[in-house]
């Protein structure tokens, strides 16, 4: 948790400060939705390529060895993922939404990889309507209150959070990720 909580302010502190991309060969004034998609992307790139790399025969693999009791599957832990990612943006008008009971009943490594990349793009929809002046306006109720970019900072935060687990499960399974790849570690 408290990682999370020094991924989210770290990545509030990206929007108080002006912040430069460059972008091809031009850099512009990137924009809170910049900011945030290019965070998502980045994140977004490291989840799909593991999802991808993990066999279609050990979608339902678990840890059972150490202290890994009640865990979720690598299959559960990436719809798990597809259906947050739709979650932390409810409420935001954004066309595409789909159900947890559509993703949970998919069996299929292909269908459920569909469901994890679709997920992003609806995300990234939802991102692109944070502007400098609704960034931190407060939204929702009760204990769903939030602004726009606590919930974006804590959707990449989530992400980062279940792509650490799948990294463990794709290791336990001899597949280093393809992230780790591109590193050379």
């Amino acid at each position: 948790m408290k990682i999370m909580r020094a991924v989210c302010i770290a990545l509030l502190c990206c929007l108080a400060v002006p912040a430069t991309f460059t972008y091809a060969q031009s850099s512009t004034q990137a924009t809170p939705a910049d900011t945030y998609n290019h965070l998502m992307s980045l994140q977004e790139s490291e989840v799909v390529g593991a999802a991808e790399a993990m066999p279609a025969d050990k979608y339902n693999f678990a840890p059972t060895q150490g202290e890994f009791k009640g865990v979720r599957t690598f299959g559960q832990q990436v719809k798990h993922l597809a259906e947050a990612n739709y979650e932390f943006f409810e409420g935001w008008n954004v066309p595409g939404a789909v159900k947890d009971d559509d993703i949970e009943k998919l069996t299929s490594k292909d269908d459920i990889v569909k469901a994890l990349k679709d997920s992003y793009v609806y995300a990234h929809k939802a991102i692109d309507t944070i502007t400098a002046a609704n960034a931190f306006e407060v939204m929702g109720t009760g204990e769903r209150k939030s602004t726009r970019a606590m919930l974006a900072a804590f959707c990449i935060a989530h992400s980062m959070d279940h792509y650490g687990q799948m990294v463990v499960y794709l290791r336990m399974n001899g597949i280093v990720p393809p992230a780790s790849r591109k590193s050379g570690t």
